[in-house]
């Protein structure tokens, strides 16, 4: 089980990442772009869930680089990530912090970090002489 905390430890390994706010909600960019965000879900989104319980819990949304990514990131991890219809034809994924293992959660946020970081900072994940990996930790 993960939570926002472990979300900004994990994020602050990430070259350039700073923290801010938008919608009034905790949000993580580079290079001015977000890439993650805590997404709670609106009044809309909770009436398209109809019948269906929502997912409980924080709820963080995290971009991907593509639509195919998303899918495959879905197809990968079903218990953790899922997507609403707010966020059809939209390269992100909803990640449900307490069913996400810390592997999963690490791993999506370093591919979001990617999907918008500028190429001059995508080489600083692993450049230099004793950097950490953070890509594959």
């Amino acid at each position: 089980m993960a939570t926002v905390g472990d979300v900004a430890r994990l994020v602050s390994e990430l070259p350039e990442v700073t923290e801010g706010e938008r919608h009034g909600h905790q949000t993580w960019f580079v290079a001015g772009k977000a890439f993650a965000w805590v997404r709670p879900f609106s009044k809309a989104d909770l009436r398209r869930f109809g019948d269906e319980i929502p997912p409980d819990g924080p709820i963080l949304a995290i971009r991907v680089d593509d639509l195919g990514e998303k899918e495959a990131v879905l197809a990968a991890n079903p218990d953790g990530f899922f997507t609403i219809p707010h966020f059809d034809g939209y390269a992100a994924v909803l990640v449900q912090l307490r069913k996400v293992s810390r592997t999963a959660l690490r791993e999506a946020l370093t591919d979001g970090w990617l999907a918008v970081a500028p190429a001059k900072l995508r080489g600083r994940l692993t450049d230099g002489p004793g950097d950490k990996d953070i890509a594959g930790v």
